[in-house]
């Protein structure tokens, strides 16, 4: 049980008077890497801001657990606290703000330590060399006048720096192209290890064959209807949805 990071049972989550998770079951366990896969409108960032308590979607059933407390109705802010990151699909810009100043505030946000600039001006360095980011970044404001590549490797800079328990990474390889996508996948596999988790949220492949995958989801209309290895991936790349539609 100790071994169980994140757990999720019989979630049932509404926006609206629209019911979009309909009794949604996932384990996932320290060192594991998840993939949710699923076509358009079945859930799949649903579940990502349902796990965060996102206020605009509403448990109707259900709980969620997160290494071993009840997160079920716990703020956003408290879940941080606890361990769990969320990249976005469009990363927001926030003019006046530098991304040395927000990661520092972030971290000293999550652990309530003290930030020592000059080491951690050194380790955003040779994270950034790491990711291809130019370090002159460093000072620029978040975001503002990133390409969408830069937008996306700065959301996994910021989960190197926050190190948490469990990384959701929703649609994060969504727009790049080859070369930032091995750049992301190469964040992945540096953070990766054996006392947290992943559980990536994607509608494509690319960003998983350089990732060792221990189980891929397959998200239907609010519950998920099969679940396997990486090889499942490879299949729904090839053939679609159109056999679980129907389970």
């Amino acid at each position: 049980m100790e071994n169980t990071l994140l757990n999720i049972q019989n979630i049932h989550a509404s926006v609206g008077k629209k019911e979009i998770l309909k009794g949604l079951d996932l384990k996932i366990n320290k060192g594991e890497v998840h993939v949710i896969m699923g076509p358009n409108g079945a859930g799949k960032s649903t579940l990502a801001n349902v796990i965060l308590n996102n206020p605009m979607y509403v448990k109707t059933e259900g709980t969620i657990t997160f290494d071993g407390d009840d997160i079920t109705h716990l703020r956003t802010d408290e879940i941080a606290k606890k361990g769990v990151f969320m990249s976005f699909q469009s990363p927001e810009e926030i003019p006046g703000i530098s991304v040395t100043n927000f990661l520092k505030y972030a971290r000293h946000n999550i652990t309530g330590e003290p930030v020592k600039i000059f080491a951690f001006k050194e380790e955003l360095r040779k994270y950034m060399e790491e990711l291809h980011i130019n370090p002159k970044y460093m000072e620029r404001s978040l975001n503002v006048g990133f390409s969408g590549g830069e937008k996306k490797k700065n959301e996994i800079l910021q989960m190197l720096v926050l190190k948490p328990k469990l990384a959701i990474l929703d649609e994060t390889d969504s727009g790049l192209d080859v070369d930032a996508i091995q750049t992301v996948s190469k964040g992945i596999e540096m953070f990766k290890k054996d006392d947290n988790a992943i559980l990536i949220i994607t509608h494509g492949t690319k960003i998983l064959k350089e990732l060792h995958v221990d189980y891929v989801h397959v998200l239907v209309d609010g519950k998920i209807v099969t679940t396997s290895n990486g090889d499942l991936a490879a299949e729904i790349e090839e053939e679609g949805y159109k056999k679980y539609r129907k389970a």
